[in-house]
Parts: C-alpha cells; structure tokens; sequence
C-alpha cells in the first residue's frame, strides 16, 4: 500500500518543482505596423507598448505577385525612433514605383506584424490601398 501512495504521489511532487513554462508566461505585447508614400518616399508607423515602439527593425518590401508569396523583394530597412508617441520609420526617397508593405520583426516581448500594401505611382505620387 505504502509502494502505491509513493508512486501516485512522487510524480505530482515533481510536476510540482518544475519552474513555470513559457506557456504561462506573459503573450508578447501586439505591434502594429503602417505604410504611407509621399511620392516614392516610404514612411510608417510602428504602435505598441511604449517598450516595443523604439528601435524596432521595419523591412520593406516590393510585392511580387501574391504577398509573401516567396518572391517578393526586400528594398530597405529601419530602425523606428519614437516621436509624438508612436514609433516612426523612414526609408527616404527610394526612386520605386509598384506595390509595396512593411513588416516589423518579432522581439522577445513584442509581436510580430505586417502592413497592408501600398501601391505607389508617380503619375498620382500618392499611396493607394489595392
């Protein structure tokens, strides 16, 4: 009897020593990423929790057909610097037209996101959503 209480007891003792998972730990924070052209200029946004909004790596990227269908074209990267609240991004003037979104990488406690696209052209030199 004594043999069986110990081995019906000793596993939920050491499931009890066990550190907590990652699982329990806190979900990263959300991210959110924004697009805009002035032009052929690409800027956006990044918003978050105040710690996920600065020095976030942004890459853009020109859409090739489906998105992030596997050929797409990365054309530049930044780092975000806040301002006014929100983290912002700039690529400065990148002479290119056609359809192009942003992604923000992921961080140990910040996630992930994507941009919608953005078509860019010189006739209208204004972002249009397609």
């Amino acid at each position: 009897m004594r043999t069986t209480t110990l081995r019906a007891i000793l596993p939920l003792a050491l499931l009890a020593a066990l550190p907590i998972s990652a699982a329990t730990a806190a979900a990263p924070a959300g991210s959110t990423v924004t697009i805009t052209a002035e032009g052929t200029d690409l800027s956006g946004t990044v918003s978050s929790s105040a710690s996920c909004k600065d020095d976030r790596k942004v890459v853009v990227f020109k859409q090739r057909g489906t998105k992030g269908g596997g050929d797409d074209r990365r054309i530049a990267t930044d780092d975000t610097e806040v301002s006014g609240g929100v983290g912002r991004w700039s690529t400065g003037n990148t002479g290119m037209t056609g359809r192009f979104y942003a992604k923000v990488t992921k961080t140990a406690d910040c996630s992930a996101d994507v941009s919608p696209t953005i078509r860019v052209t010189t006739s209208r030199l204004r972002d249009v959503r397609s």
